[in-house]
């Protein structure tokens, strides 16, 4: 099928992808280049599909491209299912690439839509390559909503995430990631179609469209240096634990209390000084590796007697277990425990404080129907577990409400805001956000790279704190402006204690969360779509 199609129409669209798909974090290109690096290699999946004349080649480079971005993107899929799930290499790798052939096809149903609208890409005036833009953007960006939300979503490599340093990144309080992918989309597009237009006769106008995406990145910039939070209550320094504890030996029976001993050991050090005593200390996702009725009392007495001696909150990720009639309820939770917690209490599911996860990952914490087959494959201890409520109750700490999320849940901006609103029956907006995970499934891979970026956008998004308590990476601490305070070096052993401050102030995304980008790009199809539609077929009667 491949060799039906000429080398300029296949090699560079895979070249494209696999470029592309370098500037979702930096390494190994430099932060400074990623924007301009996905804007370029996006705006060559543009020019090419609607340079050529034939729709099945130009859909056909699409999903070559896109087969080569999410192939190499998110290549690290291949580490846990081979290096973790003992499925052989060859399995492994047509496991990697149906997925990615499958991600791709929203990237053809995206050109396809650009094509189906603007019929004649090529002899456009300036206002035809304006209209085109528009559509071009709004038709991508509805594909990547879409691919982010549908059958659970898979929102990982949204271009959005390429410019979280960049000069659209101040959007992202307004109009959130999908935003930002918009106005990213469009100046690619303007470059493609300037490219496609330009000829040595043209008029000035021309250029036009490039200097409406100039602009959209000058106000982009200005809109970067507005602070959409105030301070709220008193800084506090907080402990972030990492332990790099391999996967193979979290849930070996034999080996998993060294490291439970080993985030014991961690989060008891003491502090530098007393000034700089740690108010809670954070640990990653699932560190307790068995459901809480399966330990001792004298092993939570441990850790409240940790909590005792720190003067501190611990807040730390457990899978939990409850019986719900003849049913057992399985969730992957995150708790606090402070000094006036009791051992018994914790063992019974007593707490006074719990947060479930509520947006599980397919196949790692879900089975989706007719799949058992794919895990039957898989050495994974893997279970169904139980989703919990969108929005939930928020920790108290002093003055200050956290918002937990639970590793792929910060993915997701529109389910983010939900805890940085406030809630009649659950209570204040979070005024710091706190993502525990664990990434040890992924070795020392793009993964922990691309989720530091993903978490930066969710505090750009929400103009509140981010902090990043992981097993092997990356553990940081993000300001609300999206800049990283401080961070571990991956696969390391250490803790990162860091004065925050707690934030509050409500940006736009958080009010209107993803509808208005939704519902402008549906309108520009619905309205310059049908316009240029109608404009070809009136120059081709």
């Amino acid at each position: 099928m491949i060799t039906r199609f000429t080398p300029p129409i296949f090699i560079p669209l895979l070249i494209a992808g696999v470029i592309h798909s370098l500037s979702f974090a930096p390494a190994p290109l430099p932060t400074a280049l990623l924007q301009f690096v996905q804007l370029l290699s996006f705006m060559a999946l543009l020019f090419f599909t609607f340079k050529t004349k034939s729709h099945k080649t130009a859909l056909f480079g699409a999903w070559i491209f896109g087969l080569a971005n999410f192939s190499v993107g998110v290549y690290w899929l291949y580490v846990s299912m081979h290096d973790y799930g003992g499925m052989s290499p060859l399995l492994a790798s047509s496991a990697l690439v149906v997925f990615a052939s499958v991600m791709a096809l929203y990237y053809v149903v995206a050109i396809a839509l650009m094509r189906l609208l603007i019929r004649q890409p090529k002899n456009l005036n300036w206002r035809q390559q304006l209209g085109a833009a528009l559509v071009s953007a709004s038709a991508w960006v509805l594909l990547e909503w879409i691919r982010g939300t549908f059958l659970t979503g898979f929102p990982w490599l949204n271009i959005a995430y390429a410019h979280v340093d960049g000069m659209f990144a101040g959007w992202a309080p307004l109009f959130g990631s999908y935003g930002v992918a918009w106005f990213a989309a469009f100046t690619s597009a303007t470059l493609a179609f300037f490219a496609l237009n330009s000829r040595q006769d043209a008029p000035k106008e021309y250029s036009f469209p490039l200097g409406i995406a100039a602009l959209f990145a000058v106000i982009g910039i200005v809109l970067g240096g507005i602070q959409w939070h105030t301070p709220h209550g008193e800084a506090f320094f907080v402990r972030l634990a990492q332990a790099n504890i391999d996967q193979n030996m979290k849930f070996d029976p034999t080996r998993l209390h060294d490291g439970v001993d080993l985030y014991k050991k961690l989060a008891a050090l003491e502090a530098k000084s007393p000034e700089t005593a740690p108010d809670l200390i954070i640990l990653p996702e699932t560190i307790i590796p068995l459901f809480q009725h399966q330990w001792q009392t004298e092993f939570w007495q441990e850790w409240i007697d940790i909590a005792t001696q720190q003067q501190a909150t611990l807040l730390l990720g457990a899978p939990l277990y409850s019986q719900r009639g003849e049913k057992g309820v399985y969730t992957n939770s995150a708790i606090t425990i402070d000094s006036n917690s009791s051992a018994t209490a914790i063992q019974q599911l007593q707490l006074a404080q719990r947060y479930d996860k509520h947006h599980l990952v397919p196949f790692g914490e879900f089975i989706p129907p007719g799949f058992h087959w794919f895990l039957d494959l898989l050495n994974i201890p893997l279970g169904e577990f139980n989703r919990g409520e969108t929005r939930q109750a928020n920790f108290a700490l002093n003055s200050q409400f956290i918002g937990p999320d639970i590793c792929y849940e910060d993915v997701f901006g529109e389910e983010i805001i939900q805890s940085v609103r406030d809630h009649q029956e659950h209570g204040a907006g979070a005024t710091l956000l706190v993502n525990i995970s664990n990434l040890a499934w992924f070795g020392d891979t793009w993964a922990l790279r691309q989720h530091l970026q993903i978490s930066r956008m969710r505090s750009i998004e929400t103009a509140r704190p981010m902090l990043r308590a992981t097993n092997t990476g990356v553990t940081a601490a993000i300001f609300p402006n999206g800049d990283i305070q401080a961070a571990l070096p991956t696969h390391s052993v250490g803790v990162l204690d860091v004065e925050i401050q707690g934030t509050t102030g409500q940006t736009p995304y958080v009010a209107w969360g993803n509808w208005p980008v939704i519902v402008w790009s549906l309108f520009l199809l619905l309205f310059v779509g049908r316009a240029l539609r109608s404009a070809s077929q009136r120059s081709s009667s």
